[in-house]
């Protein structure tokens, strides 16, 4: 009984290995730091968040004379949210609320922490709160699985998976892909526990059709030389979502980082492999991504094929579709913004990336303008718009058309990161607003009737957000014209009314100038 109390206790509290949680490297010579610390890679900001979760390192970098981050020993207080040890008072942030939503809560104070709970860290607490061992150890080299409710979230030790007669077709989640005794672990399983959680069994969902068929072994996969191939490094199993719509595909790297945040590693000397049991490749338009989260190209699980493949340690990531889950149809309550989640989130791939802020500019508002190159929702009169927002000399204003062949990725995120007022037409490319700073505006120039899409999702980056509002002053070009379900007002394309155009960008422009975080604010107010 010892023991399984033991092992239930590891489960929950000890991080995945990583080269963030590891002990003090090996004293060299003298003068050298008794750790890594550049290797931890996280925004100068993020630290004493981090320190709060990895109290040996504190320790450490207290005795280490050659610590940098020896101011943020004093802050040791500050906590992302969802640790038990933390207080409200230090937590990364907090959403704010503007008014009651009478559907959801009585209070300001009652909506913002259903905000927190749906959309912040929040979110995170919840999924550790309602981790449970499916496959208990019984002593030292055996394995484990521990999940959140429906499987929509796991983490297994010393996991067996057995690809040798596994059958590939167009299917890119095939729900019968493993059989009986072709994943597992050496561990008591609890089998009705594992059952009861197939609830929401689907594949973008849950994990419950790759982890149905988890059989007791019995024998140690690591042990017992029952692997082809044995994978020391932390391993990270993603469902991902399509490859070429930045929206969407963005709902996976969210939900990465936000494992990581319930994993508290945040190493990149880990593996992602891309759990796909079709045949086919994957098209990724923004790979740079993955340079914030692993030091390896993303693995194709048919990369294992014909082999027992064993992991040390492996994670089955929170997933972009998920019921209530984030930030793809997340059903939010109205009238609260900001999470501290997607703005830790925007942060911490701008400083991996390198992504640095080039302004403000004093006395200049910088403007962008995403064009279209797509056969719908172009900007029909787009040059007379540019004209007339260069007739006012505070605006710096450029054009640009994220086309991935023309302009890299990374080239993109420097742009939009360095835009105080980022104007598009909707599309996938309003997903941009994810890292603008934050005190720009994002103008989503006309919704096509899709109203909460970026508005929802400018709100949990905590970006102003405005859109067009008068229906008289937008022109389109027809009724749009879908090829199934008719008119449609995302098939066609518009021109805007010049004057009411500029007196929305002046608005954008006015709340840009007032935000706490705009350098020159204070100037401005003197005046």
């Amino acid at each position: 009984m010892l023991i399984l109390l033991v092992f239930g206790i590891l489960l929950r509290e000890v991080p995945l290995s990583s080269q963030d949680e590891a002990g003090p490297r090996a004293r060299g010579a003298p003068g050298e730091s008794q750790y890594d610390y550049a290797s931890l890679r996280l925004p100068e900001g993020h630290i004493p968040f981090f320190l709060h979760n990895n109290g040996h390192l504190a320790a450490l970098c207290r005795q280490d004379p050659l610590c940098p981050f020896k101011k943020h020993l004093e802050n040791l207080q500050y906590c992302w949210g969802y640790e038990k040890s933390c207080q409200a008072q230090f937590r990364f942030g907090y959403p704010t609320c503007s008014y009651v939503d009478l559907g959801w809560a009585d209070t300001l104070e009652a909506a913002a922490d259903i905000f927190w709970r749906q959309a912040d860290f929040g979110y995170a607490r919840e999924r550790l709160e309602e981790g449970r061992v499916l496959c208990q150890p019984r002593q030292a080299g055996d394995s484990s699985l521990l999940c959140s409710r429906h499987l929509q979230y796991c983490r297994a030790t010393n996991l067996y998976l057995d690809l040798r007669n596994v059958k590939r077709n167009h299917d890119r989640f095939k729900e019968d892909f493993l059989q009986s005794g072709e994943i597992g672990g050496h561990c008591d399983l609890d089998v009705q526990a594992l059952v009861s959680e197939g609830q929401r069994k689907s594949p973008l969902q849950s994990w419950f059709a790759e982890l149905q068929s988890y059989t007791r072994l019995n024998f140690r996969p690591l042990e017992d030389a029952g692997c082809d191939v044995v994978v020391e490094k932390p391993t990270y199993f993603m469902k991902l979502d399509a490859g070429v719509n930045m929206y969407h595909h963005f709902c996976d790297f969210l939900n990465l980082y936000l494992t990581q945040h319930v994993n508290s590693s945040f190493s990149t000397d880990v593996h992602v492999v891309m759990w796909d049991t079709s045949s086919y490749g994957y098209g990724d338009l923004f790979s740079d991504t993955w340079k914030a989260f692993t030091d390896y190209d993303v693995i194709h699980l048919k990369t294992y094929d014909s082999k027992r493949v064993c992991f040390k340690e492996a994670v089955f990531s929170l997933l972009p579709r998920m019921r209530y889950g984030l930030f793809y149809n997340t059903p939010l309550i109205s009238g609260c913004q900001n999470t501290g989640l997607f703005r830790a989130f925007s942060q911490h791939v701008l400083h991996r990336l390198n992504i640095t802020q080039a302004g403000p500019k004093d006395g200049k508002i910088r403007v962008t303008i995403l064009a279209r190159s797509t056969e719908y929702r172009k900007i029909l009169n787009q040059n007379e718009l540019v004209n007339a927002l260069k007739t006012v000399f505070t605006f710096e204003v450029q054009i640009v058309d994220y086309k991935y062949k023309e302009l890299g990725f990374l080239d993109q995120l420097r742009i939009t990161h360095n835009t105080d007022i980022f104007i598009g037409m909707h599309g996938a490319g309003l997903t941009h607003l994810l890292f603008l700073p934050d005190w720009a505006t994002v103008f989503e120039l006309y919704n096509c009737e899709d109203t909460r899409c970026y508005l929802d999702l400018a709100r949990l980056r905590g970006v102003h957000y405005i859109t067009w509002r008068r229906q008289d002053k937008v022109f389109p070009q027809d009724k749009g014209h879908h090829p199934t379900l008719g008119e449609h007002p995302k098939f066609t394309n518009y021109a805007f009314d010049v004057e009411e155009f500029m007196r929305l960008v002046l608005e954008a422009a006015d709340h840009v100038q007032r935000h706490p975080e705009w350098p020159f604010r204070a100037r401005r107010d003197e005046l």
